[in-house]
């Protein structure tokens, strides 16, 4: 089976040749940046995927497994990227990180099974922005001061507190990604200083796709299935970001 990972939603590809930015990072850090956000696009990507089957109202036992899921994620990496993942390639950070996101992927729906397979109710809520807040928040518990995965938006149209972009989120999403001659995909990433320790930090942009619009588009304020209101975006517009930190 292969395995893949950019687009699906609200994703754009990446590629070293686009980080055409002056900073001190590694070709590990790089690499590392690059495949927790893909690996966790690929899984919110299967969440959405299936929408239907979740909220299905009619089935009981989905057999929508956290090991399953974690499958199709690792299928999909694969299939967009054009590789699997070689764990044996990974020096032994890598692999720490990359082992505590896919569990925190199968903990967390695991955890759901009970909400996924309920009958008698339809919209259940483990929609794919959920899903990859609380896999951000396990592979933090997972892995301590090592690095931190998280999923942002700009102030205007963030929904959830936690997800507030920090200063300097806020700073490269106003200030390079809604810039109008910013590079489209184009991620950003620098040295910096978050909690007192030396850090890589990546930003990496999204944005919205046609499917997203059912609750992120017009008429704007009205509200959508998840209870918010519609931000009135528009197919292309930024959306939000992947934030990676990788403290050192």
């Amino acid at each position: 089976m292969r395995r893949s990972l950019f687009s699906s939603g609200m994703l754009t590809a990446i590629t070293y040749a686009s980080l055409a930015i002056p900073v001190m990072a590694t070709d590990h850090e790089l690499a590392t940046g690059e495949r927790l956000a893909a690996v966790l696009r690929a899984g919110r990507s299967v969440i959405s995927n299936h929408q239907t089957l979740i909220n299905d109202e009619s089935i009981g036992e989905k057999d929508l497994s956290g090991q399953r899921v974690v499958e199709e994620a690792l299928d999909l990496y694969a299939e967009r990227k054009g590789q699997t993942i070689d764990t044996e390639n990974l020096n032994a950070l890598e692999r720490q990180l990359f082992e505590a996101q896919i569990e925190a992927m199968r903990e967390i729906v695991d955890e759901h099974q009970e909400l996924i397979d309920a009958e008698g109710i339809g919209f259940k809520g483990f929609i794919p922005a959920v899903f990859a807040r609380l896999v951000n928040e396990r592979f933090a518990e997972k892995v301590g001061d090592l690095a931190n995965t998280k999923v942002t938006a700009p102030v205007d149209i963030v929904r959830n507190r936690k997800a507030t972009p920090d200063e300097w989120e806020r700073n490269v999403l106003e200030s390079k990604f809604l810039a109008t001659d910013w590079e489209r995909g184009k991620p950003f990433f620098e040295e910096v200083e978050k909690n007192g320790k030396p850090a890589f930090r990546m930003l990496i942009p999204e944005y919205y796709s046609a499917s997203c619009l059912s609750c992120h588009g017009q008429p704007k304020g009205e509200v959508d299935v998840t209870g918010y209101p519609k931000e009135g975006g528009a197919e292309g517009d930024l959306a939000g970001a992947i934030s990676i930190t990788l403290f050192r």
